[in-house]
């Protein structure tokens, strides 16, 4: 199986190098690594290049945007400019360029997709600093792919058509691989260290998105709510659950485009409620 990963990356260069040496450490060797260097002003371009020109399965690319930070979706337009790029494929990843890899990682991935080929995504664990040790990064269940260390095989990744440009991208790819039949896994024993905790830099504008992508993933306001509320209770503000209700409001109102159909939007619905009655009981 070739293997091509994609890293959108914009002022990584605090990152940049121990991300790009636990790939180099890789005991499976990766057939691509695209580093796409989206408008940074640090030295980015140049630690990837110099990987570059070390390494010929590291290619970089950079891409010209617009400088308004647009959550979710200018990470997916990045990506997508690096699959432009991309070599023919079995598997293909979008990473980010703040983590660490455990020198097994792609290794032990590639053995369950070759042993599942019902298995449409898979990734490891990630892990946070917190007083000097490493622990889970407690902002969702530990069966979830999260969107740092994205894992598809090329079937699934066509299947769900790629990847949404907005905020919710890294979980409605999940609830559509499921729809259309693939199993999705995560494996604890792979822990990947990640350099810079989720929700670092996050605005209300973010929370609000939230809300948006649980309308555009066609939750019903019930759902809406439940997520909401767990999202606000992990991050510990009340404040956070209104910000994301204002959004999946707004979104309402305006008739904003939704990710899904109708029918993958009700299994959706089914799916997340037999997830919380399983909870529950």
């Amino acid at each position: 199986m070739r293997i091509s990963i994609i890293i959108p990356a914009h002022n990584e260069a605090a990152f940049l190098k121990d991300c790009l040496d636990s790939f180099v450490a890789q005991t499976h060797k990766l057939d691509e690594v695209i580093v796409v260097d989206d408008n940074s002003t640090d030295t980015t371009f140049t630690i990837a290049s110099e990987y570059a020109h070390k390494h010929d399965w590291i290619k970089v690319v950079q891409r010209k945007s617009a400088n308004e930070h647009s959550p979710g979706k200018k990470v997916v337009d990045t990506f997508n400019f690096g699959l432009q790029h991309a070599s023919d494929y079995n598997l293909i990843g979008k990473f980010d360029a703040d983590i660490i890899l455990p020198p097994n990682y792609f290794e032990e991935v590639l053995n369950r997709f070759q042993a599942n080929w019902k298995l449409g995504m898979c990734s490891g664990l990630l892990f946070i600093e917190k007083d000097n040790e490493w622990v889970y990064e407690n902002i969702a269940d530990k069966t979830h792919i999260r969107g740092p260390i994205k894992l598809y095989h090329k079937a699934c990744f066509n299947k769900v058509g790629g990847l949404r440009p907005g905020v919710g991208w890294d979980t409605v790819d999940i609830l559509l691989a499921k729809y259309h039949g693939f199993e999705t896994q995560t494996l604890p024993e792979l822990q990947v260290k990640h350099l810079r905790p989720t929700g670092h830099g996050y605005s209300t504008k973010n929370y609000q998105a939230k809300g948006e992508a649980f309308y555009k993933m066609r939750y019903s306001i019930t759902l809406a709510k439940l997520a909401a509320l767990k999202m606000a209770w992990q991050a510990k503000s009340i404040v956070l659950y209104f910000q994301a209700i204002f959004g999946y409001l707004k979104a309402f109102f305006q008739k904003q485009p939704r990710y899904v159909s109708k029918a993958e939007g009700k299994f959706i619905r089914k799916l997340r409620w037999k997830g919380i009655w399983s909870k529950l009981g």
